[in-house]
Parts: structure tokens; C-alpha cells; sequence
């Protein structure tokens, strides 16, 4: 290998150009031919012009890898066009080295302002513009393989976040068809225990959308709300270790009668105990206080107030509309006004003091709606979603 060649191999840009491009900048053309006569032998390609505007569109057009700027010329001066190149965001990557007879401080404070990279002092030095060329190149040649490195690795990245993204997509709805088919199971199975107390599967669908009416008007956050529309639907799931003579008895439960029956509260929290799902752990406790009073007259374990869940206290509420509007074998079916007056009003079988105050009153404000609920079963007979 020439000394020609081995000193292009170690200052040439690894890029699209096979060498190095200098752009040498003088007014005059013996300035300009002294300096193309020292670089192209050591490999660079060299462009010229002859005044500051015409290195600026040179420079835009063809970017080269370095710019050697005489600073005293017509029309635009070094200080100048080296402020505009740096100032373009498609030239300002170019290091610009500054070629002046001026001498001073001030001079070059001048040029380090408006961003040259070097200074070299006329008359030219030799061994100084090829050292000081070679070293700037190669600055310039790490300089673009990181920027092209960064905008490889940017891309990367994009493509990257593209791909987790559909990833995460396709979790999302694999996951929410599999909560659909878990759910879905969980109340094909739930309803065994309605159709086994003589009711349709649609009293456990009405209880649902009560529940989430009733825990959107308290403020309840949509994943909570839909939590509990999944969740209710359970709360009578113990009922399948009751006896059907039991269940379907049209008259007066005995009181051994009634003993057994009020098992199905713990009974359904057995049953669902030890999940860990969130849905199934909001059932356990559905199933288990939706019978609790806020007196402390309910059951299985007679709390009272706010020892009782608030979830319990909404299915509580709930339950009962739905009860007396829908026809027993005890007992036909209630008008919405009638079931309305006894839960606010209270009767022989329920008082205002049942319910918590917080649930009673958003019942009352939201009472018209529960109507709705309930005759859009009666009318469809069954509801969708």
C-alpha cells in the first residue's frame, strides 16, 4: 500500500463517499490551488469556492466532510458564513476549520463564538494542515457513525416498541377472552343454583347491572365497577348444598327450615374461597354479607354498620328489589312502586334500617333506573351485555 493510499485508508469516512470531501473556502485562487495541491495527494476530494455565500450553498448541496474557511473575503466573511453553517441544522455537524492571517485573542474568541473547530494561521503550515486535518476527519468520521448508530438504534427501537406493543395487544385480548370464558363458567354455573331455587338465570344477570349501577352512583372506578357486575351474580351460589323441598316450599319456612337455609351465606363463601382472582375474592364476600343488616339483624355473623363490606350492603339492596318484583313460589310479583315504597318505607319483611344510609339513598336517586333494568328483562327476556 502507497503512503497515499495507507493515509486515505486511515482518515477516509466509512460512509456512502469512497474519501473524504473538503470544502476549501478563499477568495483567491492561488489560496485555493495551494490547498488542493497538499490534499488531494493524501486522498481527500476537495471542492472549492470563492466567497463566504458560495461555500454556504456548496456546503448544503453537497455536505462535506470538512470545510477549510478563509476568513477575510467579499461578499460574505469566514465569521459569517461559519455562524450560518452552524446555525443549519443540515451543515452544522461539519467542522469548519478557520483560516486566518488575523492575529489576537479576540479573533479567535470571534470564531470559537460563532462555532468554528479550529483555527490554522496564513501563511499555511504543511505538517500542520495535514495533521490538523486528519485528526478533525477523524473526529467527523466517529461523529457520523455514532449519529448513524443512534438512528439505526432509534429505528430499532421503533420497530421494537411496534412489535411490544401488538404484543401487548394481543395479551389484552387474549387475556380479556380468557376472563370472558372464566367468568362465562363461573355463571353458567352459578345459574345451576338459580334454576335449582326455581328462578330464571335472568335474576342473577338483573342483580349485576343493579350492583354496578349502584357502584357507579357511589363513585366506584370502572375496573371496580365491572368487577362487581361479574362478581354479584354468586352471591346465592351455596344454595346448591340446600335442599330443593326446602327451596321451593311454597308456604312458611319452619325454623329449622329456615336455619338450614340461611347456610347458603357461608356455604357460597366456601365454595369460593381461595382464589386468587379479584372477581371471585369480591363473590366470597358478596356471598357471604349479602344478608348481613345494617342493624346488626342479619346473618351468618350479625354485623352491623361498617363492619359489613360496602359490597355486601349494594348486593343487600339489590337482592331484595329484585326479589319482590319477581314472582316466588310464597309469593306473586311487586310493582316497582310498591317494592320501592317497602324499601324506603320499610314493611312486615324489611325496614330502612336494613340498608346502609349511603346505599338506601343512592337507591332512592337511582330507583327509576333499577325499573329500567328490570322491564328490559321482562320485555327481551334475556339481556346482553
Amino acid at each position: 500500500m502507497t503512503e497515499q493510499e495507507s493515509t486515505a485508508a486511515a482518515t477516509g469516512f466509512r460512509g456512502t463517499k469512497s474519501r473524504p470531501r473538503i470544502l476549501v473556502v478563499d477568495d483567491t485562487a492561488l489560496g485555493r490551488q495551494v490547498m488542493e495541491d497538499l490534499l488531494v495527494p493524501l486522498g481527500y476530494e476537495v471542492m472549492s469556492a470563492e466567497n463566504g455565500a458560495d461555500c454556504l450553498e456548496m456546503a448544503r448541496r453537497h455536505l462535506p466532510d470538512l470545510i477549510l474557511l478563509d476568513v477575510v473575503m467579499p461578499v460574505m466573511d469566514g465569521f459569517t458564513a461559519c455562524e450560518e453553517i452552524k446555525s443549519d441544522p443540515r451543515t452544522r455537524q461539519i467542522p469548519v476549520v478557520l483560516v486566518t492571517s488575523l492575529e489576537g485573542r479576540d479573533s479567535k474568541l470571534n470564531g470559537l463564538s460563532v462555532g468554528a473547530s479550529d483555527f490554522l494561521s496564513k501563511p499555511i503550515d504543511k505538517a500542520e494542515v495535514t495533521i490538523r486535518v486528519k485528526n478533525l476527519l477523524r473526529i467527523k468520521e466517529f461523529e457520523d457513525f455514532l449519529q448513524q448508530h443512534n438512528e439505526k438504534l432509534d429505528e430499532q427501537v421503533r420497530e421494537r416498541t411496534r412489535q411490544l406493543s401488538e404484543a401487548f395487544e394481543d395479551l389484552r385480548l387474549s387475556k380479556e377472552a380468557l376472563n370472558r370464558s372464566y367468568l362465562d363458567t363461573i355463571l353458567t354455573l352459578t345459574s345451576v343454583a338459580e334454576y335449582k331455587d326455581g328462578f330464571t338465570s335472568n335474576h342473577i344477570k338483573k342483580v349485576g347491572h343493579y350492583c354496578k349501577l349502584l357502584a357507579t352512583e357511589i363513585g366506584w372506578s370502572d375496573e371496580e365497577q365491572q368487577a362487581i357486575y361479574y362478581a354479584s351474580p354468586m352471591h346465592d351460589i351455596g344454595k346448591v348444598a340446600i335442599p330443593s323441598d326446602i327451596l321451593l316450599k311454597p308456604g312458611r319456612l319452619t325454623r329449622e327450615e329456615f336455619a338450614l337455609m340461611k347456610t347458603h351465606a357461608s356455604t357460597g363463601a366456601a365454595i369460593l374461597q381461595g382464589s386468587k382472582s379479584h372477581v371471585i375474592q369480591l363473590a366470597e364476600r358478596i356471598a357471604l354479607a349479602h344478608h348481613e343488616r345494617w342493624d346488626g339483624g342479619g346473618y351468618p355473623r350479625g354485623l352491623r354498620e361498617d363492619e359489613i363490606p360496602l359490597e355486601g350492603n349494594i348486593m343487600n339492596i339489590a337482592d331484595q328489589y329484585d326479589a319482590l318484583r319477581s314472582e316466588r313460589p310464597y309469593k306473586p310479583p311487586l310493582s316497582h312502586d310498591e317494592t320501592f315504597k317497602i324499601i324506603s318505607e320499610g314493611d312486615g319483611r324489611t325496614k330502612p334500617s336494613d340498608f346502609s344510609p349511603l346505599v338506601l339513598e343512592t337507591f332512592r336517586d337511582s330507583n327509576g333506573r333499577f325499573n329500567d333494568i328490570f322491564e328490559s328483562f321482562h320485555v327481551k327476556g334475556t339481556e346482553d351485555e
